[in-house]
């Protein structure tokens, strides 16, 4: 695990300024505590940090390949380097180290970019052809290691992180008016886009190939679900077993470290099925780590407790109070883009207290979407007559006080409420969406928001699943906005922010190519969401937890933002504050902050989302503009 960074030129005319570099490399010694590195030829220049975890003695960064014509750097891992390398020295390529990065440089010199296809694991990687003159960039399939970048004419400069390209004085700071108003309404910016317009986001499972005054970005990896014809129906016991075996497989992967590899434990069936595999393909005691609230129906510490207890594990325990918010900002400038969901706490101290024991965990990600995790997707199922009900019902709803409760029912009547005469995608969306079209136009400065369309991404991906189930087109959707660039962005950066490498078991081919056959009757059956992941998590975990409900690191906003958190939000969101940014309209965010503390609607979601945008614009934007307002600079275009 890393952070990397380098500089290309285009043009060939400038090549690229050593103290540049380092800059950026500075700005992401969090990712890589354990080393530094560097390699400087001609129009390139290649950076890294490292946190070391296989070979810790000689895995340092730039790896080269023999004669050193071909250099990478690399952030994540690649859990098939073994099979790839015995492949490799039986081809006659010689290596001088044990660590997985050194194997792409020989996987390339056979397969040329086409390697990319021949990778099992998370990564996002440089590779430098001295020979061609050529740079190579990759993303892995799902999009669990960040990459991005901001190119011009002239140059091409990426990094693991925005704030290390910030650190270059020239990459303009302009907002990208169509990402804002997507953030408003989904809670994400998915890739390409960044909230910046010089800056973009390699998309996941893509290739960027720059040189000799060329730039061209194209996709290799096109994992999705099957259609319907081609879908895996049979035994469900056969087909449970099957994916335990799978999940096996997957999670032993995950645990080969030179270093202990811990668990974030939730209380739920996804990362309690992880745990229950890594403790018994670990020597020793699995330490586990879980956080838990005071308020009973959000707290996760006593099912996550009777998993640990089941299991042996070294189990370790942190209560979040409302006065952990005073580390807010710190998150917001870790996280490094808007993250509005309230998860983002919780999340990032739970890294930071594992960080104390170990530089590995593994984590459920990609549960619920590979699975059908969410109660979306039941609701989904409910059809347009259940959005028609719910319509009906809703003004009765909006008489009685809003509830502080996880998805309490007035809150889900109003949601449901808004899907009433919409698609399938519209109704899916209007269950997440944070803020309306209208409420949008009210809360943004004039001129703020884009005229694109917020759901764009979501409806290409819609379109592209299209020959197969109705489920599994929404999971598809969701996979590659929800889960790519959002929760993903939060268990790097959280994890990272500590010296922390989270690990995705789900989010292997191994899992994910039996999840995307699967029928979505094996999947969300009446009421039951992850019917076959529970199945297959039945014999190593309690019953309760089998059976209970999706559960996760969630804390209790809305309580919180009526209770000790509201003078911090009005804090964090006052009108001076808001003025001097001149993105949101003061009045209009006030209201929404009065709404909420009156009980009249739960609005705990858009309020963190807006508290995140500004605490970003001060932490993170502020932090690199000298706190000056970003103000367009003409003639600089947006990224490609």
């Amino acid at each position: 695990m890393c952070g990397i960074c380098g500089l290309l030129s285009l043009d060939g005319a400038t090549p690229p300024d050593p103290a540049q570099l380092r800059a950026m490399r500075d700005a992401l010694a969090h990712r890589g505590p354990d080393g530094e590195g560097e390699h400087l030829a001609g129009p390139v220049a290649l950076g890294a940090r490292r946190l070391a975890l296989v070979d810790v003695e000689h895995g340092d960064q730039p790896i080269a390949n023999e004669d050193g014509a071909i250099q990478v750097v690399l952030n994540g891992e690649i859990y098939n380097h073994g099979v790839l390398r015995r492949g490799l020295q039986r081809a006659g390529h010689r290596f001088a180290t044990r660590c997985d990065t050194e194997v792409l440089v020989h996987l390339y010199e056979e397969h040329g970019p086409a390697m990319v296809e021949r990778l099992r694991g998370m990564f996002a990687f440089a590779l430098w052809d001295g020979r061609e003159g050529r740079l190579l960039l990759a993303r892995d399939p799902f999009g669990i290691k960040p990459l991005l970048y901001a190119a011009d004419g002239r140059r091409l400069a990426f990094a693991s992180e925005l704030k290390a390209l910030l650190r270059l004085v020239d990459v303009p700071r302009d907002l990208d008016e169509d990402a804002l108003a997507t953030y408003l309404s989904v809670n994400a910016v998915p890739a390409p886009r960044t909230m910046l317009r010089a800056v973009r986001k390699l998309p996941a499972g893509h290739l960027l190939v720059a040189g000799n005054g060329t730039l061209r970005i194209e996709r290799y990896a096109h994992g999705r679900p099957l259609p319907a014809e081609a879908l895996r129906d049979g035994d469900e016991a056969a087909l449970a077993a099957e994916l335990r075996d799978r999940v096996r497989d997957s999670v032993r992967a995950h645990l080969r470290a030179d270093v202990p590899v811990g668990v974030l434990l939730s209380g739920g069936v996804d990362s309690g099925l992880l745990a229950a595999i890594a403790a018994e393909e670990t020597p020793g005691r699995l330490p586990t780590f879980t956080v838990g609230f005071a308020e009973r129906s959000f707290d996760e510490t006593v099912p996550a407790r009777e998993v640990a207890e089941r299991l042996g594990s070294d189990h370790h325990e942190l209560v979040v109070e409302p006065g952990d918010a005073a580390l807010l900002a710190d998150v917001a400038r870790s996280i490094d883009e808007p993250r509005g969901d309230a998860t983002a706490l919780p999340y990032w101290l739970a890294a930071r207290y594992a960080g104390t024991r170990v530089k590995a965990v593994l984590s459920g990600e990609g549960g619920d979407e590979l699975f059908a995790g969410y109660q979306t997707y039941t609701a989904s199922r409910l059809g347009p007559a259940a959005a028609r009900a719910a319509a009906l019902a809703a003004p009765v709803v909006a008489r009685l006080p809003s509830s502080s409760r996880r998805l309490s029912l007035d809150f889900r009547i109003r949601r449901l409420a808004l899907g009433a005469g919409l698609d399938a995608l519209e109704r899916h969306h209007a269950f997440k969406e944070i803020l309306s079209a209208e409420q949008r136009a009210a809360v943004a400065m004039p001129g703020r928001l884009g005229g694109a369309d917020p759901l764009e991404v979501h409806r290409r991906l819609f379109a592209e699943a299209g020959d197969a189930e109705a489920l599994a087109r929404l999971q598809h959707v969701d996979a590659g906005t929800f889960l790519a660039d959002d929760l993903l962005v939060q268990a790097d950066r959280a994890g990272m922010a500590h010296g922390v490498e989270v690990r995705v078991p789900f989010l292997d081919p191994v899992v994910a190519e039996l999840a995307w056959a699967l029928p979505d009757r094996h999947k969300l059956r009446g009421g039951q969401t992850k019917r076959l992941l529970r199945l297959a998590a039945a014999p190593l975990l309690p019953r309760a937890i089998v059976d209970g409900p999706k559960r996760g690191f969630v804390p209790p906003a809305a309580a919180w933002l009526r209770g000790e958190l509201e003078p911090v939000a009005r804090d964090i969101l006052g009108p001076e504050t808001l003025r001097r940014h001149g993105i949101l309209r003061p009045e209009a965010v006030t209201a929404l902050l009065d709404r909420h503390a009156a009980r009249r609607e739960d609005l705990s979601r858009p309020i963190w989302a807006l508290m995140a945008l500004t605490l970003w614009r001060d932490a993170v934007l502020g932090a690199a503009s000298g706190d000056r307002d970003p103000t367009p600079v003409s003639g600089v275009p947006s990224a490609p």
